[in-house]
C-alpha cells in the first residue's frame, strides 16, 4: 500500500516503534543494493525510512580514496591519523541516524560492521534509547555476483575515478581479502537478525517480531540483483476509448500501434543484449498485460514468428499470483480467437519468409493490472464532471491521489491493488515488458523511481513512448523513447491532431492537466537518462 491515508501523533506506523537495521557483510556482497531496495519498499508503504551509508558519508566529508592514508581500508594496527578519521566518519553517521529518528521510523545503516564488538557497541547505544535493532547480514559465495557488484557499483565510485577497470577490480579484491581476516559472521542471538545468501538465494531469520519486521523479511525474500531491463508502454487505441465498462477491442490504428511497438521493443532490446554479449533467442522476454482486451491484444504481435505472418492463435497465460506457469491451478490458458470475447484483427498480407526465427517470448495476463475504475465518472468529460458533481470535483482537484469518486477507485486504492504486482516485479529476473494502462504505469513507475504518492496522478504517460528502466544499486536508470505519432497518441498540445479523448480524463488526469512530472521522450538513437 502506498502512503497510508492516516497519520499518528508520533509519526510511527503499525505499532512497530523505531527500527535500526544494521547491515553486516564483507565488501561487494550486495548490502547497498539490498538497503536501497528495502528503503524504496518501506517508503512505498508510507514508513519514513532513510539509508545512512558510511561509504557515501566518508566520500562526502573526506573525499575519494586517493585523499586517505594508505592504512585507512586495512584492519588491524592503524596510525593515529587513520583512527581519528575513521572515528570522525562513524560518529558523523551515528549523528545522522539520531537526527533522522527525531521524525523518522526506520534507518538502514549501510556499512560493513564486520566485527562483533563494533556492531554490538553500536546496537547497545540505540537499544538503550528504545530503538529496536535488527542485524541484516548479506553473505555471498558466488564469485560471479561479487565481481558483478564490484564492476557495476564499486569501481564506478569516486574512489576509483580514472583507474583502469581491471586494476580497480584487483585493488578491490585486495581490500576484501584484508577484511576477510577479521570478519565475524552474525551468530550471536542477542539481537534479531536476518541472514541472506547470494542476494536472495537463501534467507535465515532469528527472533523477528511484529508486523513491520515481518514485512521487511517478506520483501527481502523476493529480491535479487541480476541485471534486467523493464520496459513500459501504453496499450493501443481501442474502438471505444472513453468507456471503462465497454472493454472494447483495438481499433485499426491500435493494431498498427501494436506492430510498431513490437518492432521498436525488439530493436531496442537487441541492441542492449548485443552490448552484453547476449542474443534475443537465448534470453527470454516476459510480457505482462492486464486482462482488458486492448492491453493483451497489444501483445499479440509478439506471439508471431515474423511481422509478415498473419495473426496466429496465440496462447496467453492468465495469472492471479506470482506463479505464472500455465500448469499452475491458479492460471488459465486461453486462445483468444477461439473465445467469443475477441474480435478479428485486420488481415495482414501473407508471405512465406525463407527463415522463421521464433521469438523467445512469454505473455502473462494479470487481473490486478486493470486500469483505475472511474465509477460514475465513466465517460464524462471534465466539464461534465464539474457540472454534475461540483462538490466531488472540488475534492478531486484538491487531492487527486486520495479522492475516490462514487463507485470508483482512488489512486490510493489502485496502489493497494498493485502491491502484489510490485513484489512480482522485484522477483522477476528476466527482461520484462509491461503493456498497461496509464494509471497502472504511473503507480509502477512511482515505486521504481521513488516518487511521493501525491505525485502519482501527475506523471504523464503518452501513448507512443517506450519507457526503459534498469534497476541499479543506487536507484534506477530510466530513458524514454518516442516511436509512434499515429491516432490515439495523448499528451501533446494539439488535441485535434492527436485524437485526444476528454471523456476518459479520470484515467488520463496527468495528460489533461499537464501534470508536474513528465518523462521526456527522446529519439530512438539517443541515450539520455531522465
Amino acid at each position: 500500500m502506498a502512503a497510508p491515508l492516516y497519520t499518528t501523533a508520533s509519526g510511527l506506523l503499525f505499532h512497530a516503534g523505531k527500527i535500526l537495521v544494521i547491515t553486516v557483510g564483507l565488501p561487494a556482497r550486495g548490502k547497498t543494493h539490498i538497503s536501497r531496495a528495502l528503503e524504496r519498499y518501506l517508503r512505498w508503504m508510507g514508513v519514513k525510512t532513510q539509508v545512512v551509508s558510511l561509504g557515501d558519508y566518508r566520500r562526502k566529508t573526506l573525499g575519494g580514496a586517493q585523499k586517505l592514508p594508505p592504512d585507512y581500508f586495512t584492519l588491524g594496527e592503524k596510525s593515529p591519523e587513520t583512527i581519528a578519521l575513521r572515528k570522525k566518519v562513524s560518529d558523523g553517521c551515528e549523528q545522522l541516524i539520531w537526527d533522522f529518528f527525531e521524525n523518522g521510523q526506520v534507518v538502514i545503516y549501510d556499512a560493513n560492521n564486520g566485527t562483533r564488538a563494533a556492531r554490538h557497541e553500536l546496537a547497545e547505544k540505540f537499544h538503550a534509547k528504545g530503538v529496536h535493532v535488527v542485524m541484516l547480514e548479506s553473505m555471498c559465495d558466488n564469485r560471479e555476483i561479487i565481481e558483478r557488484n564490484i564492476r557495476s557499483v564499486k569501481i564506478s565510485s569516486p574512489d576509483y575515478r580514472g583507474w583502469d577497470p581491471d586494476k580497480a577490480v584487483q585493488d578491490y579484491y585486495t581490500r576484501i581479502k584484508d577484511h576477510e581476516k577479521y570478519y565475524e559472521s552474525v551468530d550471536e542471538t542477542t539481537w534479531p537478525y536476518i541472514r541472506i545468501l547470494n542476494v536472495g538465494e537463501k534467507i535465515m531469520v532469528n527472533d523477528i517480531k511484529g508486523y513491520l519486521q515481518s514485512r521487511i523479511v517478506f520483501f527481502l525474500m523476493n529480491i535479487h540483483n541480476r541485471y534486467r531491463t523493464i520496459y513500459f508502454a501504453r496499450s493501443g487505441q481501442s474502438l471505444i476509448e472513453h468507456s471503462y465498462k465497454a472493454d472494447s477491442d483495438l481499433s485499426p490504428a491500435g493494431w498498427e500501434y501494436a506492430e510498431k511497438l513490437k518492432e521498436f521493443v525488439l530493436q531496442r532490446r537487441a541492441k542492449s543484449l548485443e552490448q552484453r554479449g547476449l542474443t534475443a533467442q537465448s534470453e527470454r522476454l516476459v510480457i505482462w498485460t492486464s486482462t482488458r482486451r486492448r492491453a493483451h491484444h497489444t501483445a499479440w504481435p509478439f506471439l508471431q514468428n515474423t511481422p509478415q505472418l498473419p495473426y496466429p492463435n496465440p496462447t496467453i497465460t492468465i495469472s492471479s499470483d506470482e506463479h505464472d506457469s500455465p500448469l499452475n491451478v491458479d492460471s488459465t490458458e486461453v486462445t483468444p480467437t477461439a473465445t467469443p470475447r475477441t474480435e478479428t484483427p485486420p488481415e495482414k498480407p501473407k508471405s512465406t519468409p525463407s527463415t522463421i526465427l521464433p521469438l523467445n517470448v512469454k505473455v502473462i495476463e494479470k487481473p490486478q493490472m486493470s486500469e483505475i475504475n472511474p465509477g460514475i465518472w465513466d465517460g464524462l468529460s471534465p466539464d461534465q464532471a464539474r457540472k454534475y458533481y461540483p462538490q466531488d470535483w472540488e475534492r478531486f482537484v484538491k487531492d487527486p491521489y486520495a479522492f475516490r469518486a462514487p463507485r470508483a477507485e482512488s489512486y490510493h486504492d489502485l496502489s493497494v491493488r498493485l502491491e502484489p504486482i510490485l513484489i512480482e516485479l522485484e522477483r522477476e529476473t528476466e527482461d520484462l515488458l509491461i503493456i498497461g494502462h496509464a494509471s497502472v504505469i504511473r503507480c509502477l513507475l512511482a515505486y521504481l523511481i521513488g516518487l511521493p504518492a501525491s505525485e502519482i496522478p501527475a506523471i504523464e504517460i503518452a501513448r507512443g513512448d517506450l519507457l526503459e528502466v534498469v534497476p541499479a544499486s543506487y536507484g534506477v536508470h530510466s530513458q524514454a523513447f518516442h516511436f509512434w505519432d499515429g491516432p490515439g497518441r495523448r499528451g501533446d498540445e494539439d488535441a485535434e491532431a492527436t485524437d485526444k479523448d476528454e471523456n476518459n480524463f479520470y484515467e488520463n488526469y496527468a495528460e489533461d492537466t499537464k501534470g508536474k512530472r513528465k518523462l521526456v521522450a527522446q529519439d530512438p538513437e539517443s541515450h539520455v537518462v531522465v
